[in-house]
């Protein structure tokens, strides 16, 4: 699978030559362990993968042993995984290094000595336990592995033209025209439904069955129930209800999560840490509300109110539906020709939830209510703020539709109130791009373009 992180290990190792070790963190089985072995394989001489996950003690015995005397914790190594080192041409891979906080604790002295490159990838990177008893190194650059995003998955189906033809026009706020923007329609429609882990894709690609597609996701939900079982010590229930209840929650005409849904009188310190734990693992992406669109948004962040997407809109899809509730074929089917009967908002929603992180913008949303005043109720889906920061005019407002009956109500108070702090006024919808009253209507396959 091509993924867009590759050209960024590829831009670490050329620009810092060693000077940092690179951390591969997200979600369990979004490809991390792969992109790292291929990088390794294709762009260096020699590699070694230790895998924490089933490598033996006598190399885990190598950190406890030969920290300070690295030149004998290189020869052992070498010979242990019958591999050759070449200075600065040979790269060593921790993979699943959450399962060995000491090797992460190693990285500082081995960036230092300089003789080799470093890649390490895991999962629950800041959960206590796998980080208890060492300091995190200053020497490792993080970088963030979302599932796979919409060009990523056309790129898997083989299309590598239909994405730069949608940014061409983006940026000439153009519209596709009737054929084209059936097409990335279609396209989209079918990764709604896939979804971008690997895993599925791959089944995808391969067989073109959603059936054999929604196994793939359901065997991926298994294991991360199995990760809370396993991980989440001392509050796997909490974290197991609010996992439960996301898509309920999703399908609330506000999609703010409710408390109460899991326990009368409940309160957020209670369930704080259960958030954090899904966000960690990368199993959910957090909106938090903005008591102000203004400059700050992270600044004026009422953390206490929040909504809680599912990381993969295709695992979103199979997490909301057992197998007892809709037949998968049936649900599929009604998505592919747009024709589904339930509240299909909180899936557009939670889509643009999922390609606005992966294009690397945190995620807010404004909510305000007034009952003495309706000019002051609005409901703003996203707000992200310009990469450049000027003296007025520095956050976009993002209103998202499913249908293509709507209004836009909160959008225009919004813009009534607050237009001195707006630069753009985007409603993402599923029809063609078009401009109206300083409004731009995008379809939703050009929302990574934002």
């Amino acid at each position: 699978m091509k993924r867009k992180i590759y050209d960024k290990l590829l831009k670490w190792k050329q620009l810092r030559g060693g000077e940092s070790a690179v951390l591969i963190n997200g979600a369990r089985r979004v490809g991390k362990s792969y992109i790292a072995r291929e990088f390794a394989r294709r762009e260096y001489r020699s590699h070694i993968i230790i895998d924490f996950n089933k490598t033996s003690a006598k190399i885990t015995e190598l950190f406890d042993l030969y920290l300070d005397d690295l030149d004998t914790f290189f020869v052992y190594l070498s010979a242990l995984t019958h591999t050759t080192l070449y200075r600065r041409e040979s790269v060593i891979v921790f993979d699943e290094v959450q399962l060995y906080p000491r090797a992460r604790a190693a990285i500082k002295y081995l960036v230092e000595d300089g003789r080799y490159d470093y890649i390490e990838t895991g999962s629950l990177m800041s959960i206590k336990k796998n980080v208890e008893n060492i300091v995190i190194p200053s020497e490792e650059e993080e970088m963030l592995l979302h599932p796979m995003d919409f060009e990523e998955f056309l790129w898997a189906m083989g299309d590598e033209t239909l994405m730069p033809l949608i940014a061409s026009n983006y940026e000439r706020r153009q519209p596709l025209g009737q054929l084209m923007h059936r097409r990335a329609m279609d396209l989209l429609r079918q990764y709604i439904i896939v979804g971008g882990m690997p895993q599925a894709v791959q089944k995808y690609v391969d067989t073109r069955d959603f059936a054999q597609v929604d196994y793939a996701k359901r065997q991926i939900l298994k294991l991360y129930r199995n990760d809370i079982h396993k991980f989440a010590a001392g509050y796997q229930a909490k974290v197991t209800n609010v996992f439960d209840t996301i898509p309920s929650q999703l399908q609330q005409h506000e999609k703010k999560f409710q408390l109460k849904a899991l326990q009368q009188d409940a309160r957020m310190r209670d369930y704080e840490t259960s958030f954090f734990w899904l966000a960690d693992a990368m199993i959910v992406n957090m909106a938090y509300n903005t008591t102000a669109p203004n400059i700050g948004l992270g600044l004026n962040e009422d953390s206490a109110t929040l909504k809680c997407y599912m990381a993969d809109t295709g695992l979103l899809l199979s997490h909301a539906f057992s197998e007892n509730d809709i037949p998968s074929e049936n649900l599929y089917a009604k998505i592919l020709t747009d024709k589904l009967e339930f509240n299909s908002g909180m899936i557009v929603e939670n889509l643009v939830a999922q390609m606005l992180r992966a294009a690397g913008h945190r995620l807010f949303f404004f909510s305000k209510y007034d009952k003495d005043d309706a000019a002051e109720r609005m409901e703003i889906d996203f707000l992200i703020a310009k990469s450049r920061i000027t003296s007025r005019h520095n956050i976009s407002i993002i209103e998202v539709k499913s249908t293509t009956r709507y209004t836009i109500t909160s959008l225009q108070k919004c813009i009534a109130k607050y237009g001195q702090h707006i630069d753009m006024s985007y409603v993402l919808h599923s029809g063609d791009l078009s401009e109206r009253n300083g409004i731009v209507y995008l379809p939703l396959y050009m929302t990574p373009l934002l």
